[in-house]
């Protein structure tokens, strides 16, 4: 068992499949927010400390045109992973489970300036803390503040969901034969420039001693809580 894992939990997670004119919200499904938030306590209750870092492409998928200013489009970016970790705080509380989000950008009206040494005070006490805005600094993606966070962290693994069984050798979206790879290094990954997740973080992960990278199909949500079990799901990214 895991003692403290940084999930890195899409926005996409939180968002309806499918949209209707009469949605209260192009951006969130309710019950989706809310399966979101089951399967993290659910997560917590095993006795794992859980650090959430939070995507935002339910809300905001990057530059509308090439002239737009990138910096100012990754902030924009790091503003909806705010919202959405807004949205699953609320989502956990009304379960009865504590939640802290801590944010790289001061805004302490919403949210507390993120400090590792704070964050890990809120998960030693039971919360469970969600990592919104980023790393805080733009050309920078979630999936490398997941690595950032779990160095800062000290956490034991990253947990990655992605709409695939894990790792694959090739795309599985554009090549029928591509191969489920079920254990992998660090080094052969960034080496064969796989793509699931960002070279920087697979980087940053190998370079800060991070033990495991699980990597596994989250359109089941409850596979978060089989992988922190121990089963064989996905793919095991490792040093």
């Amino acid at each position: 068992m895991y003692r403290r894992i940084i999930l890195k939990l899409s926005g996409e997670t939180l968002a309806p499949e499918r949209f209707s004119p009469t949605d209260a919200s192009l951006s969130f499904d309710a019950a989706r927010v809310d399966r979101a938030a089951s399967a993290i306590v659910k997560l917590a209750e095993l006795g794992v400390q859980v650090g959430v870092v939070m995507g935002g492409g339910n809300i905001w998928r990057g530059r509308f045109t090439d002239e737009m200013n990138p910096v100012l489009a990754d902030q924009m970016g790091m503003l909806a992973t705010i919202i959405n970790a807004l949205a699953v705080q609320d989502a956990i509380v009304r379960l009865g489970h504590g939640a802290t989000v801590f944010t790289a950008q001061e805004m302490t009206r919403f949210a507390e300036l993120y400090r590792a040494d704070r964050a890990i005070e809120r998960m030693e006490a039971g919360d469970i803390v969600l990592l919104a805005g980023g790393s805080g600094n733009p050309f920078f993606t979630t999936d490398t503040a997941a690595a950032l966070r779990a160095a800062e962290l000290r956490a034991d693994a990253v947990f990655k969901g992605t709409t695939v069984d894990g790792v694959y050798d090739s795309d599985p979206r554009t090549n029928p034969d591509a191969k489920l790879i079920r254990d992998i290094t660090y080094r052969e990954t960034i080496e064969r420039g796989l793509k699931v997740m960002d070279i920087t973080a697979f980087q940053l992960c190998r370079e800060q001693h991070i033990p495991v990278i699980r990597i596994f199909n989250m359109d089941d949500l409850d596979n978060i809580l089989r992988v922190a079990r121990g089963e064989a799901i996905g793919t095991v990214v490792h040093a």
